[in-house]
Formats: structure tokens, C-alpha cells, sequence
């Protein structure tokens, strides 16, 4: 390791101290070709399982590893078993956007970014970083994939939503920075994600290589200026995604063709030029999951594999076929694509976070995890109350008829109930059925609720409009369509025949439309004269919402987005 190098350890934003620098520096000089290669993987498994674990040993040893949500218990045996298989102390990472259910099936779900945002309250991302900190180390993590800084600026976008803290740079800023500094002072690294920035597309990564298009100084003054702001904080990891900024590509590369431009996470450029120099990120750059489209479609695996590498990310999420990727690696390490230089400097940042972590003051096998003690940290009284005050803080009251709420059982008897909900989708991003608490929860404040369904009759033949006039004091819509990964939209899906669930007695029947996840449903149904966003479905959030529709709490999230999608009739 170069003297350069070793004084990049000891500045930001690893601050090693002289001990540390000679642990990563006698780590690295003691590996093999094959050792080093492992550390540039950061492999995922599904289940916890130990058959998963020796499956992976038998192709490599890896640097990192993630896995989805499992019970605690099984996240316990789990850790210790990743530590007893490790040579190197491990890089545990998880989705840690939402609270400790990045991770852990009782972990505390504080809120998701916007409705944190909606708070108004940088304290509120602060507890949320505790809470990712505390509950994602019981468990044996180290590495949280967030915060999100990714700007919400199109309300089309499948994938952003509410894993964003809203539209506003500023805001955004705030938020990031506060969760920055918050996990990380508890010890845990931050990946502020997605690199270059998502939320400007209305495509997913998942299945496609996306774009931000701003224009330079367009980005430098919203996306870079909350990069830099986070950097500035010490951020210790980058997440890049596969998206494209083809104006800062031209850029740093004249008469680049239009075929030429890639994504973020294979673009030197955007890498080395924008990231490293311009905006002085001197931490781990990790890309997003390469089994992403927006990864395979550039180029050919083979190539992209140890190029993502060479082009400046340090670290390689998860594997198509890991052993084909291995070997993909090794080949480019052969080939020169990866040189040795640009090797052991990928290499000595991955051991430099793990010495500004303190992973190699444990030994071996780290420090052992047990389950009562992790019990104590998970889903406690405190973090629990966190989650209630998000709630309580964060449901916003986009438009409001006069007149209409509260609603009680003496005023709205009988409600008639249209749940529009779509659920499924894998591990963070799994939508639960929720529109059936709502209801029965009502019925419990003493209501009578009636789930609509769809009649067979089409022109001519459809219900009498005052069958239902007559029939109901009040309508509710309840929607629970969520962001999801692998998804193009998230838009309503009016019922046949002929849009039968649509707002056809507005004009006649008091009608309250809630949003559970998607804050931007008015674009579907702009003439509803009631409106409230709730940014989440989890069961916390939905008991505050029943107490501010029962007129016992009052409304108090203001919304970090543009909830009428630009439309003037979603304001009627």
C-alpha cells in the first residue's frame, strides 16, 4: 500500500489511527489473488441458512454479505455462524430504510423516509438511525444501505415513492445528514444511495438502465449539493446505482457516443471524476445489486463484472451466478481490466472500513452474539414510541370538503368501503394486506361497513344511483399500492365494468379517499374533495389514522411532495 494511500486512511472518512492503518496494511500484503477477488463480493443470502453460508465458502471467501428479513433468532445463529466462518471480519449489511425490519421480523418499522420527512423534523431521521443502529447490531449488521437520497422529482417513478425523503433538496439534505450522522456515531456504516440519483426517471433500475437527465448545473445544485452535504458528514460508503447522468458523462469524456454513456456503476467519469474529485468522496463505493437489468443491459457480463471494478467501485453486490461472477473476476484480475494497483486499492478501502468500524479489534470470529441480549434491544418501549410519534406526526390532511370530518357513527352510520390494494413483492419491498384492518377498525368504532362490489351490469343496466345514494352517509376509499421493485407503475386499476369503482357519487355522498403508501393517487382521482396520505401501511400507522378520522388527533404532516402532481384539477 502506497504512502498516499495510507494517509488517505487516516483522513476522512475513516479517521484510522496508526494501529488500524497496520492492520489493513499487514491484512492486505498477507492475501492471495483469490482472497483479494473474495473481499470485492458483498454476497446475499436469502434464507440464513447454514447450507446457504457453505455453499457460498465453497466458491470464495467474501468481504460483505447481506440477507433478507429473518426471526430474530434465527438472525442471532445466523451472525455467529457468519463470524465463524470468516477469516476477515465481515461487512453485514441490510436495507436498514424503514427501522430494525431491514433486518429482523420483530424489528421496530419506525417509518418509511417520507413519512419521517412529512414530520418536518430532522430529530425524526435521527431516530430513525438509532433505531436501524441499535436493532441492526444486536443482530450481528454493521453496514446500513441508506439513507436514501434520492429526490422524488417525478411522481412517476415506480421505485422511489416513499423510500425518498420527498422533492425537496433541501429537506432531503436534512433528513440524510441527520441519519448520517446519527447511525454512524452508533457505530454503524452509512450508504448514502443511489448514486448519481434516482427518482428523475419514471423507470426502474431493476429493469432498466435509467437516466438522470438534469444538466450539470441543474444536478450540482440539488442531487450533488445533498451528496456533498452527506459527504461532508462522513459518510463512509457510496451505494452507485445503474443510472445514467449523461451530462456529467459528455463531460468528462468529449465526443462521448450517445451508445457509449453508462450507468453510474461503470463510468470512470462519474466515479472517479464526479464522485472522488469533484465532490471528495473518499470512502467505499459499493455498487447496487448487479443482478439488476439496468447493470446487465450495457454491456456483456463478462466485461461488466471486473469492469464496474476498474471503472472505481470497490465492492460488488451480489451475484447473478457467483460462481460464474467469480471467475468473471478473477479472469479480468488476469486480463488486466483490473490492474494490481486498482485491486489492492479496492481492496485496502474495504479493510479500512472494516478497521473504522472496529471489526478487527474482535479477532477472528468478532464478538459473539447472544440472544437475550439482542431480545432487550429489539422492538423496545422506546423505539415502539418513536413509531407512534412518527405516525401521529407524519398522516397528512392533503385537502379537506368543510364539513366532512371527523366522521362518527352518529354522523356516517353506514359506510359503503372501497379498498383498492395490491400486495405481494419480496422481502423490503412485500406489501401487506392492510385495507381489512382499516375496515374492521371502524366496525369496532361502531360503523357499518359495506365492501363494495362490482355489479354485473353494464350499459343500461348498471345500479340505480340512488340504490346507493339512499343507501350510505358516507364513502371511504382506502388504496394500499406500494412501491415494489420489478414494477413499472404504481397507479389505480379502476374495477370493470366500465371504472364501476370510480367516484361516481362525489356529488351526492360525502366521499374520503386515504392513501396508505402512495402519496400521489390524486393524479387517478383529482376531483375527491377529501384527501389524506399516510406514507405507510404498517398497523401503528393505521391506529393513528383511525384517531385523526375520529376527530380525536389532529392532523399535523405537512407533505414533502407535490401530492396534486402538478394537475390543477387534482385541487378542485
Amino acid at each position: 500500500m502506497h504512502a498516499d494511500m495510507s494517509a488517505e486512511l487516516m483522513a476522512k472518512p475513516f479517521y484510522l489511527d496508526d494501529d488500524a492503518v497496520r492492520w489493513v496494511e499487514e491484512t492486505l500484503h498477507s492475501m492471495s489473488t483469490e482472497e483479494k477477488v473474495g473481499q470485492l463480493f458483498c454476497v446475499l443470502y436469502r434464507t440464513a441458512a447454514e447450507e446457504e453460508l457453505r455453499d457460498v465458502y465453497r466458491i470464495l471467501k467474501p468481504g460483505g454479505c447481506m440477507y433478507r428479513c429473518v426471526p430474530l433468532e434465527k438472525a442471532v445463529a445466523f451472525g455467529n455462524m457468519l463470524a465463524d466462518m470468516a477469516d476477515i471480519p465481515l461487512l453485514v449489511a441490510a436495507n436498514l430504510e424503514k427501522g430494525g425490519n431491514g433486518i429482523i421480523e420483530e424489528g421496530t418499522q419506525v417509518g418509511s423516509p417520507m413519512q419521517i420527512a412529512a414530520t418536518g423534523d430532522a430529530e425524526m431521521a435521527e431516530k430513525l438511525a438509532a433505531v436501524c443502529a441499535e436493532e441492526g447490531k444486536a443482530v450481528g449488521a454493521n453496514w446500513a444501505f441508506a439513507p436514501i437520497i434520492d429526490i422524488d422529482s417525478n411522481f412517476r417513478n415506480p421505485i422511489t415513492n416513499t423510500r425518498t425523503f420527498g422533492s425537496d433538496p433541501e429537506l432531503v439534505r436534512e433528513m440524510g445528514v441527520a441519519y448520517v450522522n446519527t447511525v454512524q456515531r452508533l457505530g454503524m456504516a452509512a450508504a448514502i444511495k443511489h448514486f448519481p440519483g434516482d427518482g428523475q426517471d419514471e423507470r426502474d433500475q431493476h429493469l432498466v438502465t435509467s437516466i438522470n437527465d438534469m444538466d450539470r448545473e441543474t444536478w450540482d445544485s440539488t442531487y450533488g449539493m445533498v451528496y456533498k452535504a452527506c459527504i461532508d458528514a462522513g459518510a463512509l460508503t457510496c451505494m452507485t446505482g445503474h443510472i445514467m447522468l449523461p451530462e456529467y458523462s459528455r463531460y468528462f469524456t468529449p465526443g462521448i457516443r450517445d451508445d457509449e454513456i453508462m450507468p453510474a456503476s461503470l463510468d470512470k467519469g462519474i466515479l472517479q471524476g464526479l464522485l472522488r474529485r469533484q465532490l471528495g468522496f473518499n470512502g467505499l463505493i459499493v455498487t447496487d445489486a448487479t443482478t439488476m437489468a439496468g447493470f446487465t443491459l450495457p454491456m456483456s457480463r463478462k466485461k461488466a463484472v471486473p469492469y464496474a471494478v476498474a471503472c472505481g467501485c470497490d465492492m460488488f453486490l451480489f451475484a447473478r451466478n457467483l460462481e460464474e461472477d467469480v471467475r468473471f473476476m478473477m479472469d479480468g484480475v488476469a486480463d488486466g481490466i483490473i490492474t494490481g494497483q486498482r485491486l489492492d486499492e479496492a481492496v485496502t478501502r474495504i479493510l479500512a472500513l472494516k478497521a473504522a468500524l472496529g471489526l478487527h479489534l474482535h479477532g477472528k470470529s468478532g464478538a459473539r452474539l447472544n440472544i437475550e441480549s439482542a431480545k432487550k434491544a429489539i422492538g423496545t418501549e422506546l423505539h415502539r414510541n418513536w413509531a407512534i410519534e412518527c405516525a401521529d406526526r407524519s398522516i397528512t390532511l392533503v385537502k379537506e370538503q368543510p364539513g366532512v370530518l371527523p366522521i362518527t357513527p352518529e354522523k356516517y352510520k353506514r359506510i359503503l368501503f372501497h379498498a383498492i390494494e395490491s400486495t405481494g413483492g419480496t422481502s423490503l419491498y412485500t406489501v401487506k394486506e392492510a385495507c381489512s384492518l382499516v375496515a374492521g377498525m371502524l366496525e369496532d368504532e361502531g360503523f357499518i361497513v359495506d365492501i363494495f362490489k362490482p355489479s354485473d351490469g353494464m350499459e343500461g343496466k348498471t345500479p340505480k344511483t340512488t340504490d346507493t345514494i339512499g343507501a350510505y352517509d358516507l364513502i371511504l376509499y382506502v388504496a394500499n399500492l406500494a412501491t415494489k421493485s420489478n414494477q413499472t407503475v404504481v397507479r389505480i386499476e379502476w374495477a370493470q365494468p366500465m371504472g364501476a369503482n370510480c367516484g361516481h357519487y362525489i356529488n351526492d355522498i360525502p366521499t374520503v379517499f386515504v392513501s396508505l403508501e402512495n402519496p400521489y393517487h390524486l393524479l387517478d382521482f383529482p376531483r375527491v374533495k377529501t384527501f389524506v396520505n399516510c406514507y405507510s401501511s404498517s398497523d401503528i400507522t393505521i391506529k393513528a389514522l383511525i384517531e385523526k378520522m375520529c376527530g380525536r388527533s389532529a392532523f399535523k404532516g405537512v407533505s414533502p411532495v407535490d401530492p396534486f402532481c402538478g394537475k390543477w384539477d387534482a385541487r378542485l
